[in-house]
């Protein structure tokens, strides 16, 4: 018993390693099937997945949302040639309308954005253009840059603005920048329409001048009608029934005072009157020349019942003197500036009327000017555009006791002549 315990022990010790070794193999085997299967599906995964990406491309392509369409694949849509393409989203040759609009469908149908330096070499246009401004602050320059981007259209002209600081050196870098970066034309503006030194001669491209003016007569300027902006205003005054206007403005060697000071001076002589004060007082563009000029403008005509200033600053200090001076802004004497610089116009007790520039349209006009000159259609001169009027508190007609419940204060609205 014990032996044969031992030789089962023995038989079953010998056959152990044979049992062991049998599974290793299958196991092996198993293990080889396996590798075979998930290398075959991994090679079926990745064929799939090339497949649906080049699906996917395709997909994207069709519906337009591939950063890579070309014109190739414009003309395959459209059923007409590269060139034709080209011509038609360009506007050259001769095309028919149908062909043009089943072009530029395709074109839309698919995203398909021009190479811009492509476009520029065909065209002979890099569609960008500089704007050159001695308006550090941006107040004028502003509203004319977005004026001229308004009429470039959207996305169709770039404008680079360069701010000279009125440095006659960093104005000639800029200039050489933007000719070097080869722009279409250029316009140049400023914070006063006096006339300056042309920025250059024989330049290669059109330059147009807005606020501003060239002291050359072969240049063009486009700026704001100073002297009907001033009439303007006092014939505004004359209608709220004043007649004893004064008017305070900056210094008289800005080309701006004097010609505001006409123009009012020509509104009151159309009605047989002259200016209280015996004349215009000319300062500063300050608020402190507002308040000193009312002082001397109160001895010199106490009976004065409307003030137009030069400008918005200006008359924020006049309507503080005035009301120092105990009287009443617009009861006793009514105001009027010039600018409608808005945060000035608005901070002002009352709100104050003022004229208006219209900058944003200026420089609309100073676009379309300079893409006409691109085109060659180029006539230089001086052109002034009108300016109108924003009613406000500060200049409202005078009313009864009775009637002054029932009489809505002017909000904002705009006249012109």
């Amino acid at each position: 018993m014990p032996n044969s315990q031992l030789g089962g022990e023995a038989t079953a010790n010998a056959f152990e390693p044979e049992e062991r070794r049998v599974p290793r193999t299958e196991d092996r085997e198993a293990r080889q099937d396996g590798e075979a299967r998930q290398d075959g599906e991994a090679r079926q995964d990745r064929q799939d997945g090339e497949a649906r990406t080049t699906s996917g491309k395709e997909m994207l392509r069709a519906t337009g949302r591939s950063s890579h369409v070309t014109i190739t694949d414009v003309a395959r849509l459209a059923g007409v040639s590269p060139g034709t393409v080209s011509k038609a989203l360009n506007g050259r040759g001769k095309i028919s309308p149908e062909t043009i609009q089943r072009v530029r469908q395709a074109a839309d149908r698919l995203g398909y954005q021009p190479n811009a330096l492509a476009r520029g070499l065909l065209t002979g246009r890099s569609c960008n253009v500089g704007l050159i401004t001695t308006d550090s602050f941006g107040r004028f320059s502003i509203p004319i840059m977005q004026g001229a981007e308004d009429a470039f259209g959207p996305g169709s002209v770039s404008v680079f603005l360069c701010d000279s600081r009125e440095d006659p050196i960093r104005e000639q870098h800029y200039l050489r920048t933007l000719l070097e970066r080869r722009v279409d034309g250029i316009i140049v503006t400023g914070r006063r329409q006096d006339p300056r030194e042309p920025i250059g001669s024989g330049l290669p491209v059109p330059v147009v001048y807005a606020m501003t003016s060239s002291a050359s007569t072969a240049d063009l300027s486009l700026v704001p009608d100073d002297m009907q902006g001033g009439s303007l205003a006092v014939r505004h005054l004359l209608s709220t029934g004043r007649t004893r206007i004064g008017h305070v403005t900056g210094p008289a060697r800005f080309a701006a005072s004097r010609l505001r000071a006409a123009g009012a001076e020509v509104a009151l002589a159309e009605v047989g009157l002259t200016m209280a004060g015996g004349g215009p007082l000319y300062g500063e563009w300050s608020e402190e020349w507002g308040r000193q000029a009312t002082d001397v403008l109160l001895r010199l005509a106490p009976e004065v019942d409307a003030i137009f200033c030069g400008n918005d600053q200006i008359a924020r200090g006049v309507a503080d003197a005035v009301r120092e001076a105990g009287r009443g802004v617009p009861d006793d004497v009514a105001l009027v500036g010039f600018d409608n610089w808005e945060v000035m116009a608005m901070a002002c007790r009352p709100p104050l009327t003022t004229v208006d520039m219209n900058l944003r349209e200026l420089g609309r006009a100073a676009a379309e000017r300079l893409l006409a000159a691109i085109d060659g259609q180029f006539t230089p001169g001086v052109e002034t555009l009108p300016c109108s009027l924003v009613l406000r508190e500060s200049s409202r007609a005078r009313v009864t006791a009775s009637a002054a419940k029932s009489a809505p204060a002017p909000a904002g609205q705009s006249i012109s002549d």
